[in-house]
């Protein structure tokens, strides 16, 4: 099922990388809400592809889209590729909202937090990914796995694209994502139901789910 946390409004935007999660996402919440897609590009050819499947996707069901593109390509000293494209994705987030004034949804979801807290506890200061940031963003998604949002897109057939990058392991995120989660749930099995506490204490309690399972 997918679960969201805390009231949405009628209208917002959804940061959509033409990955599966935002995709899915973005599908999910077109049914009952006014959304309007944000898309940025990386600037690579990868980009390129999922850029053609956002807006494919939102023309093809009366959606607007928004495109926006980094344009910063300078890596700052002491910044890791991660780190810079990070920031720049909040620092363009951050302006389509103040523009359009309305908050920017994001797609994380359980996963993501399960990695951020081990990612973030290898340094000493676990954290969970926190609900919202700075009012602007807001991160609903936060107790659905990403098994729910691939169930959701081979039910619905919603078109995504395998981002590539997220294999190579020269990223920290997928070095913790392809090699330390699978020992830590080797170690303690019920870290999911663990974190989906920590998510439930850190934000609103859900008040709203879709029926779909």
């Amino acid at each position: 099922m997918i679960k969201i946390q805390g009231k949405l409004p009628r209208k917002f935007i959804l940061a959509c990388s033409g990955g599966i999660d935002s995709m899915s996402a973005l599908d999910f919440l077109r049914r009952n809400h006014e959304v309007i897609a944000l898309y940025v590009n990386h600037g690579t050819v990868q980009s390129n592809t999922m850029q053609d499947c956002v807006v494919n996707y939102c023309q093809k069901n009366n959606l607007d889209v928004i495109v926006k593109t980094i344009g910063n390509k300078e890596l700052p000293e002491k910044k890791s590729q991660e780190e810079h494209w990070r920031d720049e994705r909040y620092r363009i987030i951050d302006a389509v909202s103040e523009k359009y004034e309305l908050p920017v949804v994001t797609c994380h979801h359980l996963d993501d937090c399960i990695e951020t807290w081990v990612w973030s506890a290898m340094h000493g200061t676990p954290k969970i990914i926190p609900w919202n940031r700075r009012n602007t963003v807001v991160r609903p998604f936060r107790l659905t796995t990403k098994s729910v949002f691939r169930k959701w897109a081979e039910r619905h057939k919603v078109p995504y694209v395998e981002d590539s990058s997220n294999s190579e392991m020269r990223y920290t995120r997928n070095y913790i994502r392809h090699v330390c989660i699978p020992h830590v749930k080797h170690v303690n099995p019920g870290i999911e139901k663990m974190i989906a506490k920590k998510v439930l204490k850190s934000g609103p309690l859900p008040e709203a789910s879709s029926n779909e399972k």
